[in-house]
């Protein structure tokens, strides 16, 4: 095999933490990638990867040897734009997903601003409360809002989330509003299951965690009706807060347990190609980095 298909295929290894992924990702078969693992480990004389049956790990010289490839391949790309006369116009398909309604709100303006400044980019939007695999599913940028497992991915921190827990100033007129953590029991609980899986709601206190499990009143998939059901008045929601920062501001919805908030959440714009991130890629980075670190929501 060529050179430049191993190495791609060495990089597309460690960047799927696995053989199978970067079957995927190269839409080979997995002995394809094994072939091109081996051949290039016997010409170089050097292991470049550990392996065992349930996982792929980078040796010190694979570590290096991969940051050397992925300059190595940024290069030859940004070689074949500048021959092709494409150099300094970033053009292609850029691939971004975010959580739905922080991408809808907050990413949507940002993708339709650089496809503006970028005739030549077309854009494909995953905004899915779903955790998406970057490596596998072929996505370029992504944003999370959650504490960051060790990944490939390389991660640029854009700020912080709080989590709020409010209700309407009508509700919290009929029934009070709570005190401690105890009061909850007597309240009405309104839940969204991609805010509180099991119905926990999280709090802090004295520095410590603490979690809540909750018989909510009303259970519901979405975010969007549990801050409507709020807002009418029929109980207390927990929430990230881009998600009532509108109605907080409004009047219609009103923060409580403040002494008891639990502490904000890390937001981070992830991507897959390192230093060596494409033209477009990079271009979108910048971009949205700017534009996230400016949003008063993410200054917790």
């Amino acid at each position: 095999m060529d050179k430049h298909h191993l190495i791609s295929v060495f990089v597309a290894v460690v960047d799927a933490n696995g053989f199978a992924g970067a079957a995927r990702k190269l839409k080979v078969s997995p002995p394809v990638v094994t072939r091109a693992i081996n051949e290039l480990e016997e010409t170089l004389g050097v292991r470049l990867l550990m392996r065992t049956t349930r996982v792929v790990r980078v040796t010190e010289a694979g570590a290096r040897y991969a940051d050397d490839c992925r300059r190595i391949l940024a290069e030859l790309a940004e070689a074949d734009e500048s021959a092709s006369g494409q150099h300094g116009a970033p053009q292609g398909q850029i691939a971004i997903t975010a959580p739905g309604w922080f991408g809808a709100k907050f990413i949507t303006p940002i993708v339709t601003e650089y496809l503006d400044l970028h005739p030549k980019v077309s854009a494909t939007c995953w905004f899915l409360d779903r955790l998406v695999n970057m490596v596998e599913e072929g996505v370029d940028v992504g944003v999370r809002i959650a504490e960051l497992p060790d990944s490939s991915l390389q991660a640029i921190s854009v700020g912080r989330m709080r989590v709020v827990t409010c209700a309407s100033p009508a509700y919290l007129a009929r029934h009070g509003a709570p005190r401690t953590l105890a009061d909850l029991a007597a309240h009405n609980i309104v839940s969204a299951g991609a805010v509180a899986p099991g119905h926990e709601l999280r709090f802090s206190h004295d520095g410590r965690s603490r979690v809540i499990k909750t018989q909510p009143r009303l259970a519901t998939t979405t975010n969007e009706s549990a801050v409507a059901a709020a807002v009418t008045g029929f109980g207390l929601t927990q929430q990230m807060l881009y998600k009532v920062a509108e109605p907080l501001a409004r009047g219609q919805l009103q923060e409580v347990l403040c002494d008891f908030e639990p502490p904000p959440l890390p937001v981070h714009v992830l991507h897959r190609e390192g230093r060596y991130a494409s033209r477009r890629v990079r271009g979108f980075l910048d971009l949205a980095i700017e534009r996230l670190r400016a949003l008063p929501e993410l200054r917790a």
